[in-house]
């Protein structure tokens, strides 16, 4: 290779898997899976996210936070004290590893809304004054993120390869119905803790390979919608918009696709004439959500997992299915390192949304 490293592109790897009957399995499988892409990252970023860990408190909100110092750390707890009921805290358990530099203060939160604080809001949802609560700490207290802030989940991510960032969090000990993880090839932005992957809102997190150019207008047009993106990532542009188009607007997952990864317009013109109406009025009024640029993501939340690539496939995405379970990921190879004989195994097309979700969601723990 030349001593003049070029940017790589086509970089970071992303997987999910999800048991659709909402049985629960350790991390080791998701680890396992994405660590044999290890040549997709080059150490600045890894995460995961796991849903259904804290069934003993699967009514709270649990916040896990990054703090870069105590001074931080006060002023968060200060706020959260003012608006909701603290259940429980405790540090966010780790095992040292020396390949782990550089990390924050890493504590968890459970939490719920104090009555009379959201009722000052008459007009916000309790999800709606959640979300308020992130937008705050991430962009009024210094030092301090949200790097996840959903029921009975956790975001779990740092510097590091993805492997590497697993055995620091002991995720083997969890146990969780559906796990998506992430191994960062920062391109556009510095690697650093809370610009890891996953990003997440609510119970919705993102794992992306890829890259934006219609961020700046991304990012307005969430604005309007009172969502402040504090990360300098558009992946966090991505959760936003699916927070906003599936929970706000209650769009369904193709229609989501058909506004984030939107067919150009002279395949439109050739549409029947009722899809082309209702992709010519999604075009209208959503526009300024449309995702320039390569991409593949899996986003989750704690009843679906859902796979989308752009709308020319310009970044990998393999699906697969073995009884219960279905697999996403950026390589058919890190769904057979744990699968070795899936049921079926197939390349979404561009565009195209790949959607698991739980059979029954009274059954999940």
């Amino acid at each position: 290779m030349s001593k003049f490293q070029e940017k790589q592109m086509s970089g970071c790897a992303i997987v999910g898997i999800m048991d659709q009957s909402g049985n629960r399995f350790s991390g080791k499988d998701i680890i396992t899976s994405i660590a044999s892409m290890h040549e997709r990252s080059n150490g600045l970023g890894g995460g995961f996210v796991a849903y259904g860990i804290y069934p003993e408190n699967k009514e709270d909100w649990c916040f896990h936070m990054m703090f870069e110092n105590k001074t931080a750390m006060s002023r968060t707890e200060e706020y959260l004290r003012e608006n909701y009921k603290i259940i429980k805290d405790s540090i966010i358990p780790t095992k040292e590893d020396s390949s782990i530099k550089y990390r924050p203060l890493l504590w968890k939160y459970f939490l719920q809304p104090k009555k009379e604080k959201i009722e000052l809001h008459y007009d916000l949802t309790e999800e709606d004054f959640v979300v308020k609560t992130v937008m705050h700490i991430n962009t009024k207290i210094e030092d301090a993120f949200v790097a996840s802030s959903g029921k009975n989940m956790g975001v779990f991510k740092g510097v590091g390869y993805p492997e590497e960032i697993g055995g620091f969090y002991r995720l083997e000990e969890y146990e969780a119905y559906l796990w998506t993880a992430h191994g960062r090839f920062p391109t556009n932005t510095a690697g650093w803790w809370g610009g890891a992957h996953p990003f997440g809102l609510l119970d919705w997190s993102v794992v992306h390979n890829g890259e934006i150019s219609s961020y700046g207008i991304n990012k307005r047009f969430l604005f309007n919608y009172g969502y402040i993106c504090a990360f300098s990532t558009d992946t966090e542009v991505i959760t936003y918009l699916f927070d906003l188009l599936v929970r706000k607007h209650e769009l369904s997952f193709e229609m989501v696709a058909d506004i984030l990864a939107a067919p150009f317009w002279d395949i439109i013109e050739r549409e029947p004439p009722k899809k082309k109406e209702i992709l010519q009025a999604l075009r209208i009024v959503y526009g300024s959500a449309l995702l320039n640029g390569p991409f593949s993501v899996i986003a989750a939340n704690s009843k679906t997992m859902v796979g989308l690539n752009d709308r020319i496939k310009l970044r990998p995405l393999i699906a697969a299915t073995c009884k219960d379970k279905i697999y996403i990921a950026s390589e058919e190879s890190a769904i057979r390192e744990v699968c070795s004989r899936p049921d079926r195994v197939w390349m979404p097309k561009a565009g195209e949304p790949v959607v698991g979700s739980l059979k029954d969601v009274k059954e999940n723990g």
